[in-house]
């Protein structure tokens, strides 16, 4: 291959290696920023290597700023939602486009209005609600309206996807003697994990995240979660900025984390849902 004809190809690969620095650039900067001083932070090394590594700062913000609690309270809500909304979004998809019933392309249409409401425009009823219910300083009081508000683009990942499946398979299935119930666990199920992975992905930066809901509807300093517990990490006259950034670090690890191990599935997702079968 000539000279020539290589240049397209290393331009692109310059364009894609500025961009990942743009966009890795904040990371850097933010676990720079937990290693640093006030000092630091507000003065002229604002971007470049802490002169002392203060690792004391996350030292600081697990222990005196309880953020080993608030994490732990984030993973519960996270994991529960996510559960929820997985079990209901994809009974709910089965039922809409493998099953044969009337009204079920309105009832499709009433999900899909989930996706027009501002989550945060819900906060009055939803907070009036609760406390009827007796709810509030729960974990049910964020569990519930997080899986709620997620269900819709749930059902619409997951719709683009198991329409992608033959039919003939739920046949098949049917001749070897599997009722409803088998075809849903058995072959349907299995098949949908890309789609998994990327309802649990959004699910979960939607929960972990959230900063309105849980501060309205959890007062109990145990029950708080990661978002709350940061914000209550500012002072009223003055702030450690330091633990600050460490907690945003603790924060921001387990969505790279995840994401890092299920990227792969959030690609095949968009293909095979893109792809008819």
């Amino acid at each position: 291959m000539k000279l020539t004809d290589k240049i397209p190809r290393i331009l692109i690969y310059i364009g894609l290696v500025f961009w990942a620095v743009i966009n890795l650039f904040p990371v850097y900067w933010m676990f720079t920023f937990s290693l640093k001083n006030n000092d630091e932070i507000f003065g002229e090394n604002v971007a470049g290597l802490p002169q002392n590594w203060i690792w004391s700062n996350y030292t600081e913000a697990l222990k005196t700023g309880n953020m080993g609690k608030y994490f732990l309270n984030s993973g519960i809500v996270a994991v529960a939602t996510i559960l929820i909304t997985l079990a209901v979004a994809l009974m709910a998809t089965f039922a809409l486009t493998r099953l044969i019933w009337k009204r079920r392309k309105t009832l499709n249409k009433f999900f899909m209005l989930g996706l027009t409401i501002p989550i945060h425009a819900s906060i009055v009823p939803i907070y009036v609600t609760l406390s009827r219910l007796h709810l509030l300083n729960t974990y049910l009081a964020l569990i519930i309206p997080y899986a709620a508000f997620s269900l819709s683009m749930a059902i619409l990942v997951c719709t683009g996807f198991m329409n992608a499946i033959p039919r003939e398979l739920d046949e098949a299935a049917c001749i070897d003697g599997c009722g409803v119930w088998g075809i849903f666990l058995r072959v349907i199920v299995p098949l949908m994990k890309p789609a998994v992975a990327t309802v649990g992905i959004y699910t979960f930066l939607q929960c972990w995240n959230e900063l309105m809901f849980a501060n309205i509807f959890i007062s109990k300093t145990a029950l708080k979660t990661l978002p709350v517990g940061i914000q209550a990490l500012s002072g009223q006259y003055t702030t450690a900025w330091g633990p600050i950034g460490a907690a945003l670090v603790v924060a921001t690890f387990p969505t790279l984390f995840i994401y890092v191990f299920l990227s792969k599935r959030i690609q095949d997702s968009f293909v095979a849902g893109a792809v008819k079968g």
